[in-house]
């Protein structure tokens, strides 16, 4: 697991020849102008990234989580906003894999694992962010149909995606009275908010999803209207979660190897004081803690992978660990390399300030870092978890 065999290298090095030639050329671009890389995207879904971790009968990759974390790492290098809303869109593939009845298998993953249509995910609302189970939209079965009425928040590539996986409450209050459905985008009373103005993350639009009356065949809901489906939705989410937070993790990862890099070669080449930069003994302190950070990252990131292959007894706890200390400490890692910088760190032609920007909405979704807190926590008191 902590060594790449040949077939790895293959898959990482793919994955960075992509990055380097085809996004990271472009990324600063794209930030500025605000443009969405569908053309990119559906290069990188040739090449098998647009369903890493989904069943090859149906026209997925069948590679491991583990695969899935280091091609987001390497695309992050060119473009954490690029590779996230990738990372997401992977996660909607899975979920349908995952749960979907073979029919929806069959109907929708051939046209996302392609990319030829593009997906969202809708859990958060203006009202329910962390507490994913207060959600208020609702789904009223009527006849062959179920009717959604509600609004999502924070939805990256809403207004663009071609299909929206959509959290509803279709019973009771709490986890158990919620579903998922898939919401084409052309449906009859779903439309979007204006793209949100956010600090990173430009390559991707973020708008809200409104449904008003919003029909979809009863066939649309995952798992099956007649066959179990309703009330899995709560259940879809987290374990859908669990990836989310490890891609997001990966995501952050890259961006701060790829700030790092860039950094390193800053001092390298800038002169003070009668020298270069790299041998004062400050600066070689600053780089080595965080060449042991992004180290101690990408370990973590890729036992929480393993761990979620295997589906070991600890792995909802080792993904929340993941994307809490790794989220926390590139974002960190990628600020200091502002620092070295100096001045210069501060302006665009540079890159590093978008790096910054991009990485700072990790700690936030996926379920907030406090969220982490929260399910690590639990895990402790409730096995002694680490002791």
């Amino acid at each position: 697991m902590f060594t790449l065999d040949d077939d790895d290298k293959v898959i990482v090095d793919a994955a960075r020849d992509f990055s380097d030639k085809r996004i990271g050329p472009k990324a600063q671009e794209w930030d500025e102008t605000h443009h969405f890389p569908k053309d990119v995207l559906r290069e990188a879904a040739g090449m098998g990234m647009g369903a890493i971790y989904v069943s090859e009968e149906v026209g997925g990759s069948g590679m491991r989580r583990l695969d899935g974390v280091r091609i987001f790492e390497q695309l992050a290098r060119g473009c954490p906003s690029v590779a996230a809303y990738l990372s997401i869109h992977n996660m909607c593939v899975w979920m349908v894999d995952e749960f979907g009845t073979d029919e929806q298998r069959r109907q929708w993953i051939p046209e996302l694992a392609s990319l030829e249509k593009f997906a969202s995910y809708c859990l958060t609302e203006p009202g329910a962010g962390s507490d994913a189970a207060a959600l208020r939209t609702k789904a009223v079965r009527d006849g062959d149909h179920y009717v959604l009425s509600g609004t999502k928040q924070f939805i990256s590539g809403g207004g663009q995606s071609d299909v929206y996986l959509v959290m509803a409450r279709t019973g009771e209050a709490g986890p158990k009275g919620i579903s998922a459905f898939l919401v084409p985008a052309e449906s009859d009373g779903l439309s979007f908010g204006p793209d949100e103005r956010k600090m990173g993350w430009n390559a991707q639009p973020t708008a809200q999803v409104i449904m008003e009356g919003v029909r979809v065949p009863a066939a649309n809901l995952i798992g099956g209207a007649d066959t179990g489906g309703e009330g899995l939705g709560f259940t879809i989410a987290m374990r859908g979660l669990n990836g989310g937070r490890i891609n997001i993790a990966a995501c952050s990862l890259g961006g701060a190897q790829e700030a790092y890099s860039r950094a390193v070669a800053h001092v390298r080449d800038r002169e003070a004081f009668g020298g270069a930069l790299i041998d004062e003994p400050t600066i070689r302190f600053t780089l080595a803690e965080m060449a042991t950070e992004l180290e101690a990252s990408r370990l973590l990131l890729w036992r929480a992978a393993a761990a979620l292959d295997a589906k070991e007894p600890d792995h909802v706890e080792l993904c929340a660990m993941a994307k809490l200390f790794v989220t926390d400490r590139c974002f960190d890692i990628a600020d200091r390399s502002l620092q070295l910088f100096g001045g210069y760190g501060y302006l665009s032609e540079y890159g590093i300030e978008k790096i910054v920007r991009d990485l700072r909405v990790h700690r936030i979704l996926e379920g907030t870092n406090e969220i982490m807190r929260v399910v690590v926590g639990r895990a402790v008191a409730a096995r002694g978890l680490g002791a």
